[in-house]
């Protein structure tokens, strides 16, 4: 096997990882184990450095949209499915205990699990997470999709999209591309108009999660629902 295959430490990402745990490897590294190889002159591991680099940072490159990927010299379908399969894997593991338990018993696995779903994003997005009378999980939806700096969000139509998914309490949470997780103070109008539009369909707002780039706010922590 040629020198410059090896890792520093003269074993392979994959030998590194059984010999060592995944704890042990950087993320370029845990990439190559994904990826297998790299491209003529580049090998895996150089090829996820280039991944991260490219998409500026781990969760923009594991929250990317095929097309992106696709374009990424190199990539190909099959390496990009495989990325796509992480990603999504990721938010089903998330998402799994708040369809197994209390999502109002979990917060941080909530934040985590809009983090996940909204940290990344460019512009604003807004999704619904619908519970039941037990607080578990029924579905998560967008319900808007807006700019660099607005989405609009109808609390009727919200209204309307809790009783389709005949929830008994929501939680709504949206993304502020600046990367501040600060409400805004139309945000907590929003907050207060919503959940009065979902007390007349008897549906109750646990919370309204504000998710900026390294943090989430809870308008229920601070009081403000």
């Amino acid at each position: 096997m040629p020198q410059h295959s090896l890792s520093p430490f003269g074993e392979r990402p994959r030998e590194r990882l059984l010999r060592h745990g995944a704890q042990a490897l950087t993320s370029a590294e845990l990439l190559a184990v994904l990826l297998r190889t790299g491209t003529r002159g580049r090998g895996a591991v150089d090829m996820g450095r280039d991944l991260i680099a490219h998409f500026g940072g781990l969760r923009r490159l594991l929250s990317a949209e095929s097309d992106a990927l696709l374009a990424f010299p190199g990539l190909g379908a099959a390496k990009t499915c495989e990325l796509l399969a992480v990603q999504e894997l990721g938010r089903r593991a998330l998402e799994e205990p708040l369809r197994n338990g209390r999502a109002l018993s979990q917060p941080e696995r909530v934040k985590q699990f809009c983090a996940m779903r909204l940290a990344h994003l460019r512009v604003e997005h807004c999704i619904a997470l619908f519970l039941d009378t037990q607080l578990q999980l029924i579905d998560c939806a967008d319900v808007a999709r807006g700019t660099l700096s607005h989405a609009s969000v109808y609390p009727r139509e919200v209204a309307r999209a809790a009783l389709a998914h005949h929830a008994a309490a929501l939680i709504l949470a949206h993304n502020h591309p600046s990367g501040l997780a600060e409400p805004s103070p139309a945000d907590i109008t929003l907050t207060r108009q919503l959940k009065q539009a979902l007390a007349l369909v008897d549906v109750r707002l646990l919370d309204h999660l504000i998710v900026g780039a390294t943090e989430v706010t809870s308008l229920a922590e601070r009081g403000q629902i």
